[in-house]
């Protein structure tokens, strides 16, 4: 991977752990506030909201730390190694905790009127979405791992070819 990638995707990680942390500490604050004047009879979803807010604010950074850290190995030639697994497993869980922070939070907005139940559906569609994209990671895991195993393979030919010569 050329230089001016790595550069240009560390930016994007850089603008988007910036973004998540500015939500974390500007925005989910302003949602508490503003959460505070709700009607009496959904008062009780304002913990649970926010909590689930904060909680999939922490999944997108976890997955923007772990792909940095991929990133450094792709630059430094060490992704194809047994470390990597490491992250790209973190990657898989936090993607699997998103789904299912976003079907929590379907099934606290589900009860009542709060909101309308195509919302609700929409959820349950996002979620699903998250879980396939955690399958894709998995997909790519299965890769990385035949792509290690070969390198190993060829590490070890090459280590006989030189005992030959």
């Amino acid at each position: 991977m050329g230089r001016l990638t790595v550069l240009a995707l560390r930016a994007v990680l850089v603008l988007l752990l910036a973004g998540s942390v500015f939500v974390q500490t500007v925005m989910v604050p302003l949602l508490a506030i503003d959460m505070k004047g709700l009607d009496p009879d959904y008062a009780y979803l304002r913990t649970p909201i926010l909590v689930i807010a904060v909680l999939g604010v922490v999944t997108a950074q976890v997955v923007l730390v772990c792909v940095w850290r991929l990133l450094t190995m792709v630059r430094r030639g060490t992704v194809f190694s047994h470390a990597a697994f490491r992250y790209v497993d973190v990657i898989t869980g936090a993607f699997v905790a998103a789904a299912l922070l976003v079907f929590a939070l379907g099934t606290v907005l589900a009860p009542g009127e709060a909101v309308a139940p195509g919302v609700v559906l929409l959820l349950g569609g996002v979620a699903l979405g998250i879980l396939g994209v955690a399958l894709i990671v998995l997909v790519l895991r299965t890769l990385l791992a035949q792509a290690v195993a070969r390198d190993v393979e060829a590490t070890a030919m090459q280590a006989e070819l030189d005992e030959v010569i």
